[in-house]
């Protein structure tokens, strides 16, 4: 398993994530800013959980990649374009089952329409994040 590998292409996934969560209110999806929902979690001043949350979301995204890695090493898959979405779809399933415990955990929840829209965002997003995960590390 090459960690480096790992962690470059969990940070990649995760950089096009982000940009997916960005445009998706301009394609009729929901406002999806989880670094926000990340860092206002642990700080109130919005500048800096913005900040904060970013970190929180590319750190998630190299450890999450790193397991993703792990597993093809021990022959859960490969890193593959085909095993990318397939690791992107079942994360994105977790992943959007969870957001209804963050949000209820959140000490300020963000106003966040969460349905059938969303979740397919979110599936979406993790799907571009696994395909591009196995791509980058595949790479290496």
């Amino acid at each position: 398993m090459n960690v480096l590998g790992a962690i470059v292409a969990g940070l990649a996934g995760t950089a096009v994530m982000t940009m997916m969560m960005s445009i998706a209110p301009r394609m009729g999806m929901p406002k999806m800013d989880m670094p926000r929902m990340l860092g206002t979690m642990l700080i109130s001043r919005e500048e800096t959980a913005t900040v904060v949350g970013m970190v929180i979301h590319f750190m998630m995204g190299a450890i999450f990649a790193i397991i993703y890695a792990l597993l093809w090493s021990l022959g859960v898959g490969s890193a593959t374009w085909w095993w990318g979405l397939i690791f992107g779809a079942v994360h994105g399933l977790v992943a959007a089952g969870m957001m209804p415990v963050m949000l209820r955990m959140h000490p300020r929840p963000p106003e966040m329409s969460f349905g059938p829209v969303m979740i397919v965002g979110v599936l979406m997003a993790h799907l571009a994040y696994g395909l591009v995960v196995a791509l980058v590390y595949a790479a290496f």
